[in-house]
């Protein structure tokens, strides 16, 4: 018994180990996507803990050699796709072939089933995330593990079944479960990072707003007042392109007065269905004029405790970005709406197929003065989030370049 254990406590320990070092350096993070070199990266970080773990197998049992070497292939392909696992995959198997033995082939196949059970329920993992859909895939494998074991180790016995499998459940589900707390402990950083910002702005907009405003106030009606009967052509000229700049200058003071403290934000039970078809139905004439088409998806009644206004004006430039960011028309912007697994949240996705962002301004979004338009202040996604966040929801943005983006806003749902 104690053979069989030793092994498997040194595998636990050399994957949770460079689980916790690999999340130090690339942090984990599901609303990202991947560059090619962290992709690498993560498949070579995993390569080197499987390879690790094949240093520690079970040893007595014949030429065989067991270890926790799958799980990792299972993790690092369910969460980092197709290059990483692959890499981990290709390293594991040239290692196990240089270990050789009369099992080395049934030693690469139950590497490579892991792969493709991971590869296979990747998609629908990911789309929520759920317990049980982990427990699900991890019971998948470990049945077809146990068939082929049954086929081509008929000696082992009911003892090692026990022992071995369980600390591969055990440990495949932790190991997942710890990758998911990492990722919200990772989440809640960068949101207290971007809170930190956030309040930096907002203490200079209370600051400042209204010193700047009340001169330019002055300098406005001066303007009117001197344009109305002036003879100087120059003046009659300019004067609008002035008054535009100074109304468009007030428009940015008044907008950072919002980041300050949202106006008037009043908190109860409102229909988000309404809440949707009235901005869509707001935006429809600006999309089809951009000739973007607008579509909706979602099905029954969800109630949240928010402000109607604020979250429409949220909605609204979220849609209203989507059509913007379709510069050739021909193009699309959906909203979808559903139930989170646990059924206290509904979860908005909000996605177009427009020019999208690459990583670096992905997480520049949400900055004040940051904006991908060749017009605009930069303050309307900083205000988007901020309204988000008064109604205790939260943002992230998804996005590829030239493949679109998408928006997912989550909020609270109200009891009855």
């Amino acid at each position: 018994m104690l053979a069989l254990i030793k092994p498997i406590i040194v595998n636990i320990t050399i994957l949770f180990s460079l689980t916790f070092n690999a999340n130090l350096f690339f942090p984990f993070n599901h609303s990202k996507v991947h560059s090619l070199k962290q992709k690498i990266i993560y498949g070579l970080i995993g390569a080197l803990a499987a390879i690790l773990c094949m240093l520690f197998p079970i040893t007595g049992l014949e030429q065989t050699h067991f270890d926790l070497r799958m799980i990792i292939i299972l993790v690092v392909t369910l969460y980092s796709g197709l290059v990483s696992g692959s890499i981990c995959l290709v390293l594991v198997v040239i290692v196990r072939l240089i270990i050789g033995g009369n099992f080395a082939l049934i030693g690469v196949l139950v590497s490579l089933v892991a792969f493709l059970v991971a590869l296979i329920f990747r998609k629908w993992y990911l789309s929520t995330r759920s317990i049980l859909k982990a427990v699900f895939i991890i019971a998948t494998y470990l049945v077809l593990y146990i068939i082929i074991l049954l086929f081509s180790a008929p000696f082992l016995g009911v003892q090692f079944y026990i022992v071995y499998f369980s600390g591969l459940m055990l440990t495949s589900f932790l190991l997942i479960q710890v990758i998911e707390r990492l990722i919200k402990a990772n989440q809640q950083f960068h949101e207290t990072v971007y809170t930190d910002k956030l309040s930096t702005v907002s203490q200079m907009a209370a600051s400042i707003a209204h010193e700047i405003r009340n001169p330019i106030t002055t300098v406005r009606g001066f303007i009117q007042f001197l344009e109305k009967d002036s003879k100087d052509e120059k003046l009659v000229q300019f004067a609008p392109l002035i008054l535009e700049e100074l109304d468009r200058t007030n428009l940015i003071i008044t907008n950072y007065l919002k980041i300050s403290k949202p106006s008037n934000f009043k908190m109860k039970r409102v229909d988000l269905n309404q809440i949707l078809f009235d901005s869509i139905d707001l935006l429809r004439p600006f999309g089809t004029y951009q000739n973007v088409s607008l579509f909706y998806n979602g099905s029954g009644s969800h109630f949240i405790i928010g402000d109607e206004d604020h979250l429409k004006q949220s909605i609204i430039n979220v849609i209203k970005n989507g059509i913007e960011a379709i510069e050739d028309g021909n193009g699309y912007v959906k909203v979808s709406k559903r139930t989170s697994v646990d059924n206290r949240r509904v979860l908005i996705e909000i996605e177009d197929n427009g020019k999208g962002m690459n990583q670096e301004q992905l997480e520049k979004i949400g900055l004040p003065y940051y904006t991908t338009k060749t017009k605009g202040t930069g303050l309307g996604s900083m205000i988007t989030n901020r309204l988000i966040r008064e109604m205790n929801g939260t943002i992230e943005y998804e996005s590829k370049p030239n493949k679109g983006t998408i928006v997912k806003i989550t909020l609270a749902l109200s009891k009855e």
